[in-house]
């Protein structure tokens, strides 16, 4: 099902840096979505959320980050992803963004850089808003040692000129005006639910949906049906 689900739209694929990115395509003669999805995912973790866009008639545009799904490349960082996403918007010129945890990390240090004219709605799903705390849990989920942490925030300081410490969208949200939606589920063992809580709090113009019990995906209905009262709002 995956397999055949995502050939059926494939589109360009794009380059990026040494880097080809699988785009893929859903036309429809309303407005232009870009999904974003997160870590050790693909857009195939988007089938649901786009047959309800589909519809609804969206045009939607979904892409495999580097190094995950069809894409390209070994490594997937915040900076290496905002590029990415910089890339589809810049191709494609959506209206709104949708981006899953790691995803909508990216989203909104993307903005913070670009503030995109075109886009004009913002959402996230379960997303972390510190990358320190994020760097723990991946520490924890391989088994790596603390030397090799320090080694790695090293190569990503020398890197991108950014501390782990740094990159937090909780930050990056003072100075984002759009209307953004947030949703997390305030029993998410993968991403703190107070993540989308600081991000909030600091985001003048969102809105912050709490479920119970959903878990990290977010993959039910009722997630589908704020998305898309929000889109629609």
């Amino acid at each position: 099902m995956q397999k055949s689900f995502l050939n059926e739209a494939k589109d360009a694929t794009l380059k990026l840096e040494a880097v080809e990115l699988q785009t893929y395509k859903w036309f429809g003669d309303n407005d232009t979505i870009l999904l974003v999805h997160g870590w050790e995912s693909n857009v195939f973790r988007w089938h649901k959320l786009i047959e309800k866009l589909k519809t609804e008639k969206y045009n939607i545009i979904a892409f495999d980050a580097p190094a995950h799904g069809n894409s390209t490349g070994t490594v997937l960082n915040g900076p290496l992803y905002s590029k990415a996403i910089q890339k589809l918007i810049e191709k494609y010129q959506p209206k709104y963004v949708i981006g899953h945890s790691f995803g909508g990390m990216a989203l909104l240090y993307n903005e913070y850089l670009h503030k995109n004219s075109c886009v004009v709605k913002m959402i996230t799903l379960g997303s972390p808003s510190e990358l320190a705390d994020f760097m723990k849990q991946y520490k924890l989920l391989l088994g790596l040692s603390n030397t090799l942490m320090k080694a790695i925030e090293l190569h990503f300081t020398e890197l991108f000129d950014l501390k782990f410490s740094d990159f937090s969208t909780s930050k990056f949200a003072k100075e984002i005006t759009k209307k953004g939606l947030l949703i997390h589920d305030n029993l998410d063992t993968i991403a703190p639910y107070w993540a989308s809580e600081q991000v909030h709090a600091n985001w003048k113009n969102s809105t912050l949906i709490t479920t119970s019990g959903l878990g990290h995906s977010l993959h039910q209905d009722s997630v589908r049906n704020d998305i898309l009262n929000f889109l629609k709002s």
